[in-house]
């Protein structure tokens, strides 16, 4: 038997999905919690990797016990993994799905969203996260914030928003859309694509603010892109504005 589990979680205090074994990962305390509801060894997988630090408002994995069976009903999931899992990791669903399924391979995109707090007020309620960094953002920042977000949408090499020590060689991604929100102090932005390269979200909302901030202009962008070269995009963002918002099957 294999469940999908749609989950949510605060990743603060984690090293990130994935089980390391320098620190907690999110990946392992859903382990173990599986291992005690249902008795038995459990593999978890997910549908991605996160970094140290991000969030996710949306993330799937799946859960095999080893004799792949089941005295728990799957609406019971839910409830029963939350009662031994830590406040900062919920899971929201749980359904049985094909052997076959894959939570990362089996995606076909995945939306995230980055989170700017743009106020020199310190709002602790925003604290670890988003990205605490004051800027203004009226109404000719956020139009040219737009107009750099547009450039990125299509099939690009988007080697120049790589983490310069990633081993990844193919760096051609499809991003569907990319826009630019401000909701009072917060500066959202939204991204969606067929795949995301090690710190691409981040080092774009870092190039996006750039131009937020005068240092870039939107026309700047495709040039950017087309250099193929990590040291012409923006900083890398922080890890704590960065959510994974939503996961398309």
């Amino acid at each position: 038997m294999k469940y999908l589990l749609k989950i949510a979680y605060i990743g603060t205090d984690y090293c990130g999905f994935q089980a390391q074994n320098n620190g907690r990962s999110i990946q392992r305390v859903l382990t173990e919690a599986a291992d005690k509801i249902f008795s038995v060894r459990c593999r978890v997988t997910g549908c991605s990797r996160t970094d140290s630090g991000v969030h996710a408002l949306e993330y799937y994995i799946t859960v095999e016990p080893d004799d792949g069976a089941s005295s728990i009903k799957t609406e019971n999931i839910p409830r029963a993994m939350c009662s031994v899992l830590p406040e900062d990791i919920g899971v929201l669903s749980a359904k049985t799905v094909a052997d076959d399924f894959h939570p990362r391979y089996s995606a076909k995109g995945k939306e995230y969203k980055y989170l700017i707090y743009t106020s020199p007020a310190r709002d602790p309620f925003f604290s670890g996260r988003a990205w605490m960094h004051f800027m203004r953002v009226g109404d000719v920042e956020l139009e040219n914030m737009k107009k750099a977000a547009a450039h990125f949408v299509g099939e690009h090499d988007f080697t120049s928003f790589m983490s310069s020590g990633s081993s990844i060689t193919d760096a051609v991604r499809e991003v569907f859309a990319f826009d630019a929100e401000k909701i009072g102090d917060v500066l959202e932005l939204r991204v969606s694509a067929n795949g995301f390269l090690y710190n691409m979200v981040r080092i774009m909302a870092g190039t996006i603010v750039a131009v937020g901030e005068g240092r870039l202009s939107p026309d700047d962008i495709p040039g950017i892109i087309a250099a193929c070269d990590r040291s012409r995009a923006g900083i890398t963002a922080p890890p704590e504005g960065l959510y994974l918002n939503k996961v398309f099957y």
